[in-house]
């Protein structure tokens, strides 16, 4: 698996295949004071685009948090961990409400974690651009 700290283009696939597994993981944002919330989420992670996804109801705290940093966007983390092994993502979030985006990452969802997500109207997809990727395995 990939060493503590790895340049995107060089990941290997033990790393790429972690995160095809199925495996509850945790995004974590800023909230506006600067303390950190942590979530546990369903994350899939897009190589060829440099996005992991994380889909949510617009009227959730991540979401409000990820929407409160501005169009800069937000700086997070998302996590898993499987014994010994365990893998995240960093980069900059944003909320995405566009129909085309949020039905590719139910695809995505389902296809990982082999469920379709109940309907959700209010439904938003937090695309996070991915920076950096760590892990040990």
């Amino acid at each position: 698996m990939t060493p503590p700290s790895q340049n995107l283009p060089a990941l290997d696939e033990p790393y790429l295949s972690f995160w095809r597994e199925r495996h509850l993981c945790t995004l974590t944002t800023l909230r506006p004071d600067g303390s950190p919330h942590v979530v546990p989420v369903g994350v899939t992670y897009d190589v060829e685009a440099g996005l992991a996804r994380v889909i949510t109801s617009g009227s959730s705290k991540k979401a409000r948090n990820v929407l409160a940093a501005g169009p800069e966007g937000a700086r997070v983390a998302v996590c898993q961990t499987a014994g010994r092994r365990w893998a995240t993502l960093e980069g900059r979030a944003y909320v995405r409400t566009d129909p085309e985006r949020v039905a590719e990452a139910v695809r995505r969802y389902a296809e990982r974690y082999e469920r379709v997500p109940r309907p959700n109207p209010a439904r938003v997809v937090i695309e996070i651009e991915v920076t950096r990727a760590l892990g040990h395995g």
